[in-house]
């Protein structure tokens, strides 16, 4: 493993450092103060040493973050005003550091392949480790070009694809729920799960982001990256152990298994975009109206799509993601639809409903519903649900990123074959909605999307 002594910001003065890296770097120093590391920003913005040292500790204020760890970092910490695509200005800015630097590129992607481009130029200390931000690519191809770009820079094992999604806590509670309970993992299969739906439906709108958003949409912005890793988990065979190269394998496998559901993605996927209306009291104009969107580019801001996966555990049963902004309820859970009991004795009124698990994500939390004798009469079966919360983690998302970039633990990363079988699964329905053979639908803003969408 890499241990990373330095951590470079590059895109340091920009809302991503601010606003998530920051913040989450202090909060990690302070609850892991064993963790040392020099903070580097780099940015286009000029800015002095106590401009920069001003925006770093207000970061650091925002998550509370405290100690002699944090004290330290502050006084230590410096900023460079430096184009970071340019190859000369990188190789000044790493002959400065000691030991083995981290480099963070919180920039947009066009501008993270410019600056990796120059780094082939550059002659890198040894140990360097790179972390980026999705999307890797936009497509499998440039998916692979981008991997191959990056491995002429360092080995695999020091490239850190970031998906904040997959926090250690929410990853653990899967794999401890799964794997460590013997009343789930025999059923965890097609002959006792009937389906699975991974469901992330939020209340807020672009916030802002119409420049990115509006070239990605809810299909690329989420479920070709964040949901997919999820299923991945969710779905893999049980791995040795919670290592980088076993846990990343199984993940990578279930991975290669998947693919649109009777490989019709026409049948298979929904797609549809707001329109003017109020959610949780906050009022939003339609999508086509907002601000920095080009209504004729038809982004989705809701998607759903139906994926098979192709081998002995799964086959036959669906997964269905689903993903969009402005929708009256907020739902982040895992789904699970097991079949029905196969019999139930004749006069036991009710209990044909199946058990469903619902798993929540952020809060993690679960909630298995089942039929149990209910008061009043014994012969009456009634719903009842059981249950329980995982707990928070001790690290926000961004912190558990920082940690597993700064401990040299590539296992929450995406691995490079993963991020290009991500782009090889959804691409059937990125072509199918370009030539507008799947309808784009609308949906009311607060609605819960189009009422003839099957039920999740």
């Amino acid at each position: 493993m890499t241990t990373p002594t330095t951590l470079i910001l590059l895109g340091g003065s920009g809302d991503l450092s601010a606003r998530l890296l920051m913040p989450a770097l202090g909060q990690l120093i302070s609850e892991r103060p064993e963790v040392r590391v020099r903070l580097i920003g780099v940015g286009a913005e000029p800015l002095s040493a106590e401009e920069w040292r001003e925006r770093v500790r207000e970061s650091f204020d925002a998550a509370k973050a405290s100690g002699e760890s944090v004290d330290a970092l502050l006084s230590e910490t410096t900023y460079t005003s430096a184009d970071v695509t340019d190859a000369d200005a990188l190789a000044e800015l790493l002959d400065g550091v000691e030991g083995a630097p981290a480099l963070y590129f919180a920039l947009p992607p066009r501008v993270t392949e410019k600056a990796c481009a120059a780094l082939e130029s550059v002659s890198l200390p040894a140990g360097t480790v790179l972390a980026m931000e999705k999307p890797f690519g936009v497509d499998a191809e440039s998916a692979r070009r981008l991997t191959q770009q990056l491995l002429r820079l360092v080995p695999e094992d020091q490239i850190h694809r970031v998906d904040h999604f997959l926090g250690r806590s929410t990853v653990l509670n899967l794999l401890g729920l799964r794997f460590a309970n013997r009343v789930f993992e025999p059923l965890w299969n097609r002959d006792h799960i009937d389906s699975v739906s991974i469901i992330y439906d939020e209340q807020l709108g672009l916030e802002g982001r119409a420049g990115y958003y509006d070239n990605a949409g809810a299909l690329v912005d989420m479920i070709q990256s964040h949901l997919l890793q999820v299923l991945s988990i969710f779905a893999m065979e049980p791995p040795h152990s919670t290592d980088a190269v076993d846990l990343r394998d199984a993940k990578t496998t279930v991975l290669r298994a998947t693919h649109v559901r009777n490989d019709d993605p026409v049948g298979s996927s929904h797609r549809a975009r707001y329109t003017r209306g109020t959610v949780a009291g906050r009022e939003f104009p339609s999508y086509a109206d907002e601000d920095g969107v080009d209504p004729t580019r038809k982004t989705e801001t809701l998607a759903q799509v139906t994926f098979d996966i192709d081998n002995w555990r799964w086959s036959g049963v669906p997964f269905t993601l689903r993903s969009g902004k402005a929708v009256g309820a907020r739902r982040r859970e895992i789904i699970v639809h097991f079949k029905p009991a196969p019999h139930v004795p004749l006069g036991l009124v009710g209990g044909r409903e199946p058990d469903v698990l619902r798993i929540a994500l952020g809060p993690d939390e679960m909630s298995l519903e089942i039929n149990v004798n209910g008061p009043g009469d014994p012969w009456d079966l009634e719903r009842v649900a059981l249950t329980t919360t995982f707990g928070d983690g001790q690290l926000q998302a961004y912190g558990e990123v920082l940690e597993s970039l700064l401990t040299g633990d590539p296992s929450l990363s995406v691995r490079g074959d993963a991020a290009e079988q991500m782009w090889r699964i959804v691409q059937p329905v990125l072509d199918a909605w370009r030539a507008d053979e799947v309808p784009l639908e609308e949906y009311e803003t607060g609605s819960g999307g189009p009422v003839d969408w099957p039920e999740l």
